[in-house]
């Protein structure tokens, strides 16, 4: 198998033993999984499966951000339990995920779950040098550590306005280093906090997803990813913070989905442009909306558009009425197995898969198994 490695810039060969170690940077559940979310995860299912498909044991682990700023704040703004509202929203990603026949991962830590192996990588990077206390908050020295800005290759110009876009606040007067991130900050009155030996608070965004990869999986993982937007600052953040306490190789694979955009803009809850997987479920079946995001390749940035629902119904019927499969001849039975495999194997070339199945089914060829791989239930 063939997969681009966002730090490397290039397609590369996925070396991997017989357990594959896979993290995928899970929601902040304070609204609604949107088509964004589904892209992103649909894209690890069907590395997953091929993954699988190919003899490997795959464990996949996706985290829960049940304690970060938007959480916080929007629990406020509801007047709820922050608590309370992750689970509900996660309930609800749950079921939308379920429903759109992802596997479910392995593990689904949250980061609240996580706060002892938070104070101890906390604790590490102090004890090391890399981090400092300021204003009453725990920073992360970017100074100390030469490789910062490996994966993302962005100038420190870049770094610093995507920073301030991102809440990173590099203009804060305790930092020594404008790119310096929190690792434990003071919480506010009406906010959680836990107990720690620099002070009472509660950890920033970056150390939950090290402390939790970390404790699921190990020092060093097969493969990370999410969106294209987690690149900088959060996977960056990750590996520096990471790779200074372990001194190790945080991520061998670092795999990046584009983003999916409604009215030019890139679909966000802060924008509030989304189209949601719910929503969607209600009128389409699954396997329609599965091959409207199969259509894109996972590394492309595209603009939803309504009728790709039609587009991708009409190739279901179209792969329906080539029949099943079940008493297909020997020779023809694995053209769509093997057609898919091809494709996948070529950094998951999901588009490619299903212009080989559009092909075989207009020949009267029967696609199911191909189809199977793809999560696509006929």
């Amino acid at each position: 198998m063939q997969l681009y490695d966002t730090a490397r810039r290039e397609v590369v060969p996925f070396q991997v033993g017989p357990l594959v170690t896979v993290y995928t940077c899970g929601i902040t559940p304070y609204d609604s999984a949107h088509l964004g979310h589904a892209a992103v995860y649909l894209t690890f299912d069907v590395l997953r499966r091929r993954l699988e498909d190919l003899g490997h044991r795959v464990r996949c682990v996706r985290n829960v951000t049940d304690v970060d700023d938007d959480i916080l704040r929007k629990a406020r703004e509801l007047g709820v339990h922050y608590l309370d509202l992750a689970a509900e929203e996660m309930a609800r990603f749950d079921s939308d995920m379920k429903a759109l026949g992802l596997l479910c991962p392995e593990a689904e830590p949250r980061a609240t779950s996580a706060i002892p192996d938070i104070l101890a990588l906390v604790g590490a990077a102090l004890d090391t040098g890399h981090a400092y206390r300021s204003g009453g908050a725990v920073y992360f020295d970017v100074t100390t550590f030469p490789g910062f800005g490996k994966v993302s290759h962005l100038s420190e110009a870049e770094m610093l306005a995507l920073a301030a876009e991102q809440g990173g606040n590099p203009g804060d007067p305790a930092k020594r280093h404008p790119l310096d991130f929190v690792l434990w900050q003071p919480s506010l009155p009406d906010e959680p906090s836990w107990e720690s030996r620099w002070g009472p608070g509660r950890p920033g965004w970056h150390v939950e997803c090290s402390a939790l990869a970390m404790r699921e999986l190990g020092p060093t993982i097969d493969l990370h990813g999410g969106g294209r937007d987690l690149v900088f600052p959060h996977h960056e953040c990750e590996t520096a913070q990471s790779e200074a306490v372990t001194g190790r190789q945080f991520v061998r694979h670092w795999l990046h989905v584009g983003l999916v955009g409604l009215g030019g803009q890139k679909m966000s809850k802060s924008l509030g442009n989304l189209v949601f997987i719910g929503d969607l479920l209600e009128s389409w079946e699954s396997a329609v909306v599965r091959l409207v995001l199969l259509a894109h390749h996972y590394r492309a940035d595209w603009q939803w558009d309504e009728v790709e629902l039609d587009v991708a119904a009409a190739r279901l019927e179209r792969w329906r009425a080539a029949g099943t499969g079940l008493r297909a001849e020997p020779d023809r039975a694995s053209l769509a197995l093997d057609a898919v495999r091809e494709r996948l194997d070529d950094d998951l070339d999901a588009p490619g898969a299903l212009a080989a199945l559009d092909e075989l089914a207009d020949a009267g060829v029967p696609v199911a198994p191909g189809a199977a791989l793809l999560g696509v239930d006929q």
